[in-house]
């Protein structure tokens, strides 16, 4: 069997489907005895350029070991339901299993997130004495005049 990188965009509208087609994708997979080396769901992204007058769509990611069959199987399905804006299926040399890049920066971001919610939840509120002293009267300061 081979290795095969798979990428497909879904319609932003349609993304609570995503879930049912990446299980029916790895049924399909599973059932031809493939297995599955990597599964990212990207989430909705910002499109480089407008598909269809879409401006984002939900990406997910595949890194798979499958017999042609199961190849063709799924291009058919790609082709014939209207969800899938675009899809890619690229053949690689070996099983790809480390996280990529979009699912690594993802990944650095939440860690930034936590790390500024830690910071501003340790950081001592300091009360500051000069606002709750009573301001002068203006009679007074307008008296020494």
């Amino acid at each position: 069997m081979r290795h095969y990188e798979i990428v497909f965009m879904v319609h932003p509208d349609q993304s609570e489907q995503v879930s049912g087609m990446i299980q029916r994708y790895t049924d399909l997979i599973n059932a031809a005895k493939g297995t599955i080396h990597r599964l990212e769901d990207w989430g909705r992204r910002q499109l480089a350029y407008p598909i269809n007058k879409l401006h984002k769509a939900h990406y997910v990611l595949m890194n798979i070991e499958a017999p042609q069959s199961v190849i063709d199987e799924l291009e058919t399905a790609f082709r014939y339901n209207d969800v899938v804006i675009r899809n890619m299926i690229m053949r690689t040399k070996d099983a790809v299993t480390e996280a990529s890049p979009m699912a690594a920066a993802k990944d650095d971001r939440r860690d930034d997130r936590r790390e500024v919610k830690k910071d501003v939840a340790a950081a001592p509120v300091e009360a500051k004495t000069e606002e709750t002293s009573a301001p002068e009267k203006p009679e007074e300061a307008a008296s020494e005049e």
